[in-house]
């Protein structure tokens, strides 16, 4: 497994070559793009192109971009949200368009896949008529057409909501809606308020082709350091071992004021977690008679 961070880190200002620059400085090699309008705004293709010119000449890689969901987010305050799931046609067909065009921006930087969103999470408002599944099996029909032939494949991610539990999206693999060329995001801080990130992983298995790591006391998804929570990251991550799962943890952690020491921390997270999975590599010593 290798590690990567998103820009969630820096969500709260326009995304610029200088955040880039600490990223690679912390170590980092891949990224992940959070596709909101005030940060980057994935509808301009010049952004988009100037975007992967930083990664470029920094050695980086964008391997995923966060599906937009929302208009805005500013001063830590969260703009209008964009649902999938919602029973207003203009509505789901808005959330669609944002998606269309962060797809598009995913291609032209060279992301694999985009993290997408199942509905709004529990802990934020959610207007009468969302969160609706039938509204939902509408929307990802039309977006697995809109993905399809892109190169860009969709990760659908845990969050906590009754549309996205570990088991909702593993039925999603099993019906007719199409999505069997999709994959989940495995997001350990989500799945470990929804009851545990072990359980998740075993429910989820080989669908998981990205995840979020982050860390919360099991009650609040708070974005935190792991280490800082109540997640057991052994655990976990024999777990994700036992799977087969070898692909990037992604760390999405929020500054919380500031960015620079959650920078820090997570750079001390990133080599207790690789101590970890070294441990797991190692070959079992057996005492000879």
């Amino acid at each position: 497994m290798r590690f990567g961070l998103s820009t969630h880190l820096f969500h709260g200002e326009r995304l610029e070559r200088r955040h880039l620059e600490r990223i690679a400085a912390a170590g980092f090699t891949s990224v992940e793009v959070f596709a909101t309008r005030s940060h980057v705004d994935y509808h301009d293709r010049g952004r988009v192109h100037e975007v992967r010119g930083w990664l470029g000449d920094l050695g980086l890689s964008a391997d995923s971009m966060h599906g937009p969901i929302c208009e805005s987010f500013r001063d830590g305050e969260w703009g209008r949200a964009f649902s999938l799931a919602s029973t207003d046609p203009e509505r789901r067909q808005e959330a669609l368009d944002e998606l269309l065009a962060a797809i598009e921006a995913a291609r032209v930087l060279g992301a694999g896949s985009l993290v997408v969103h199942l509905g709004l999470p529990a802990g934020q408002p959610v207007p009468p008529g969302d969160n609706d599944p039938r509204s939902l099996a509408r929307s990802l029909e039309a977006l697995v057409a809109l993905a399809s032939g892109t190169g860009v494949r969709l990760a659908l991610e845990v969050i906590p909501n009754a549309m996205s539990t570990p088991d909702a999206l593993a039925g999603l693999f099993d019906s007719s809606l199409g999505v069997a060329d999709a994959g989940v995001c495995l997001d350990l801080g989500h799945a470990h308020l929804l009851g545990g990130v072990a359980d998740a992983v075993e429910t989820l298995g080989g669908a998981i082709i990205t995840t979020h790591v982050h860390d919360n006391n099991g009650r609040e998804d708070r974005h935190l350091v792991p280490g800082q929570g109540s997640i057991d990251w052994p655990v976990a991550l024999a777990a994700l071992w036992k799977v087969g799962y070898t692909d990037r943890l992604v760390f999405e952690v929020a500054d919380h004021g500031d960015a620079e020491a959650v920078l820090a921390r997570t750079v001390g997270a990133r080599d207790r977690l690789q101590a970890i999975l070294d441990d797991l590599r190692a070959p079992l010593a057996f005492e000879e008679e």
